[in-house]
């Protein structure tokens, strides 16, 4: 079941397209099963991005969570992958082989006909190369 409703999504986009201009880049939406998005330059598949969630600003959105089943599926895709954490006020990005985190049970409050609430989940503690931009 997915629980992304039409702001989170409506945030996603907003970061996505901020994330591209900044490095003149375009998109495409992949699929509902798959991770979020393909980048290109001058037509030229360049990366994968995943765009995860922070509902807040970015001077209090560390640590940086991402559930490892998302890490894995956005590292097999091996093309420079990119993690975006789409913030209040901003983006915090990294890429998937420069960034260092820990691993452990976490995730949230179980929801009903939710199966993927508590999962192992990679968190990220401020550094180097984790980027942030504000809008």
């Amino acid at each position: 079941m997915r629980f992304e409703n039409k702001a989170d999504l409506e945030r996603e986009l907003v970061c996505i397209e901020f994330f591209c201009n900044t490095f003149g880049l375009t998109y495409t939406k992949l699929g509902e099963n798959d991770i979020d998005y393909s980048l290109h330059k001058n037509g030229d598949l360049i990366s994968y991005a995943e765009v995860k969630g922070r509902n807040r600003d970015i001077s209090d959105a560390y640590p940086l969570p991402i559930a490892c089943r998302k890490l894995v599926k956005l590292s097999d895709k091996r093309i420079n992958p990119v993690i975006i954490w789409a913030c209040f006020d901003g983006i915090i990005y990294g890429k998937t082989k420069d960034i260092e985190g820990k691993i452990r049970t976490g995730g949230r409050n179980p929801r009903e006909n939710s199966f993927n609430d508590i999962e192992f989940m990679a968190y990220f503690d401020k550094q180097d190369k984790l980027i942030e931009k504000y809008f």
